[in-house]
C-alpha cells in the first residue's frame, strides 16, 4: 500500500515579526541619512556607485541605503515601507535573502551597465526589487493569498514601472530597471513553482 508521509502545517505569517523588520530597515535608512547630512555634511554619498569605476564595485552594498538629501529618502520611504512589510509576510528568511540578492544583483548590475561619469545611489532599487519581488512570487506560487498580494502590489505601485525606462536624467532609472530583474530573481529563486498537491499528482498503484 503507497502511503504519502505527513507535511509539516504551514507556518502562519506574523504581522508584527513583519513590521518589526519593516521599522528596523526604514529607521535605519533614517538615522544614516541624518548622520550623513548633520555630521558628514552629505559626503556619504560618495559611496553610490560609479559605474565601472573599480574603487565603487563594493558600493553596490551601500548605494541602496545613501539618499541625495531627506526630500529624496521621503519619496522613497512609504513605498519601500509597504513593499518591505507585504514581502516580510513571506517569512523573515526568504524577506533577508531578497534583500540580499536585490542588493547585489542589481547593484551588479548597475555597476556593470549604468550610465557612467554619474553616482547611482537611493532606496528605489530596493522598492522597486521588492515589487518585482510581490509580483514573482505570485506568479511563480499561484496561490490565493500570493496572488491577492501581488494583485495588491500592483495596483498600489504598478505605476512606478514607468520608472524603468530612461526620463529623467536626474533619475537612475538603471537601478530601477536592474532592482526590478533582480526582485524576479529573488522570487524564481527562493519560491519557484509549487509542487502539485496529493490529490493533483498521478495515482500510482500499490506494489
Amino acid at each position: 500500500m503507497h502511503s504519502s508521509a505527513p507535511t509539516a502545517p504551514a507556518r502562519r505569517p506574523s504581522p508584527l515579526r513583519a513590521a518589526a523588520l519593516t521599522g528596523t530597515l526604514i529607521a535605519g535608512l533614517w538615522v544614516q541619512e541624518v548622520t550623513d547630512l548633520v555630521v558628514f555634511g552629505g559626503d556619504l554619498d560618495q559611496y553610490g556607485i560609479v559605474p565601472r569605476e573599480p574603487e565603487t564595485l563594493g558600493h553596490i552594498l551601500s548605494a541602496p541605503f545613501l539618499h541625495a538629501g531627506f526630500a529624496h529618502l521621503l519619496g522613497n520611504t512609504v513605498p519601500l515601507a509597504v513593499l518591505a512589510f507585504m514581502s516580510a509576510l513571506r517569512g523573515t528568511a526568504r524577506f533577508l535573502a531578497a534583500l540580499a540578492l536585490i542588493v547585489v544583483v542589481g547593484g551588479a548590475l548597475v555597476w556593470l551597465l549604468g550610465r557612467g561619469n554619474s553616482i547611482h545611489l537611493g532606496a528605489s532599487e530596493l522598492v522597486f526589487g521588492l515589487l518585482a519581488y510581490l509580483l514573482g512570487v505570485g506568479w511563480w506560487e499561484r496561490t490565493l493569498g500570493a496572488v491577492l498580494v501581488a494583485a495588491s502590489a500592483f495596483v498600489l505601485y504598478g505605476g512606478l514601472l514607468w520608472g524603468v525606462l530612461p526620463s529623467n536624467p536626474a533619475v537612475s532609472w538603471e537601478a530601477h530597471l536592474f532592482g526590478f530583474v533582480a526582485g524576479l530573481l529573488a522570487a524564481a529563486l527562493l519560491h519557484g513553482r509549487r509542487p502539485p498537491r496529493a490529490d493533483q499528482r498521478s495515482w500510482i498503484p500499490p506494489r
